[in-house]
């Protein structure tokens, strides 16, 4: 007599399980490169503008990446908070050259278009 054995059922599920899984993570790398996407085009669209500002934070993201058995590498990401005269803020990716140039507390020209900084001119 042939009996139902749980092995049976795995193995007929795996490939749905699988299936789902799959679907997800191309799923989120979709919606990562549409994002991506979808922000560059909104600052090509905005315009370029220089306002006054004053650098009120700065802070470092680092990521880790495991490589194996070859050692893990480390990346950082910087970001600064800019305060306009309006008194809203915002916080920008800033290239590392730069970063180490800015003081909390600085004061000057903030040029940026859309979320994505070009520069900052210290008044002295």
């Amino acid at each position: 007599m042939y009996g139902f054995h749980s092995m049976d059922l795995v193995f007929s599920i795996f490939p749905i399980l699988f299936l789902i899984v799959f679907v997800l993570v191309v799923g989120i790398i979709l919606v990562a490169v549409i994002k991506g996407a979808s922000q560059w085009h909104r600052n090509n669209q905005s315009p370029v503008l220089t306002v006054e500002a004053q650098v009120v934070a700065k802070r470092g993201d680092v990521t880790r990446h495991r490589h194996g058995d070859h050692g893990v590498h480390t990346s950082t990401t910087y970001y600064a908070t800019f305060q306009v005269e309006s008194g809203d803020r915002m916080e920008l990716l800033i290239p590392r050259e730069e970063y180490g140039m800015l003081v909390e507390g600085d004061q000057g020209s903030l040029t940026f278009q859309g979320t994505r900084y070009l520069g900052f001119q210290r008044r002295r």
